[in-house]
C-alpha cells in the first residue's frame, strides 16, 4: 500500500504494547518501516503512534482504526480487576506460573498465549451472558 493512497476504515493496524513498571512502549510495522515509541499510558501511546503514522505515512487518524496486542504484563496491569488465579484455571495452566508470566519473571510460549487468550475470550464471553436482575 503506497502512502499517498486512500486508506479505508475497515483498516486495522496491529499496536503492539509492551512495558514495565509506569513505562509502555509499542510498535507498529507498516509497509517497510517498524515505528516505536513509548508513553505513560495507552491512550497517550495511541496518539503519538497516530501522530508517527501521520508524520511518516501521511496516514490520518480516521482512515484506520489500532487492533492492540498486549504483553501478558502490560494486559494483567491494564486489567488489573481480573484474577489471575482464576485465568490459570480456565486456561488450565499453573497459577504461579501465569503470576510469573503477568509480573514479567517469565515469558510464555505461543501455546500458553493462546491459552490465556482463549481462556480470557471464554470468561468474556461468560459475561456477556449475564442479566441482572433488579427487585
Amino acid at each position: 500500500m503506497k502512502s499517498n493512497q486512500t486508506v479505508n476504515k475497515d483498516n486495522i493496524i496491529t499496536l503492539i504494547v509492551e512495558g514495565e513498571g509506569n513505562s509502555l512502549w509499542g510498535r507498529v510495522q507498516y509497509e517497510d518501516n517498524l515505528i516505536v515509541d513509548e508513553a505513560s499510558s495507552i491512550e497517550q501511546l495511541k496518539i503519538n503512534m497516530q501522530q508517527l503514522l501521520f508524520d511518516f505515512h501521511d496516514l490520518n487518524a480516521d482512515s484506520y482504526e489500532f487492533r492492540i496486542e498486549y504483553d501478558l504484563t502490560v494486559f494483567f496491569q491494564q486489567f488489573d480487576f481480573l484474577k489471575v488465579t482464576k485465568i490459570a484455571e480456565v486456561s488450565g495452566l499453573n497459577g504461579s506460573l501465569v503470576r510469573q508470566y503477568a509480573s514479567g519473571k517469565k515469558y510464555p510460549s505461543a501455546k500458553q498465549v493462546e491459552k490465556i487468550e482463549n481462556a480470557i475470550k471464554q470468561l468474556a464471553h461468560r459475561l456477556e451472558q449475564v442479566h441482572i436482575y433488579a427487585h
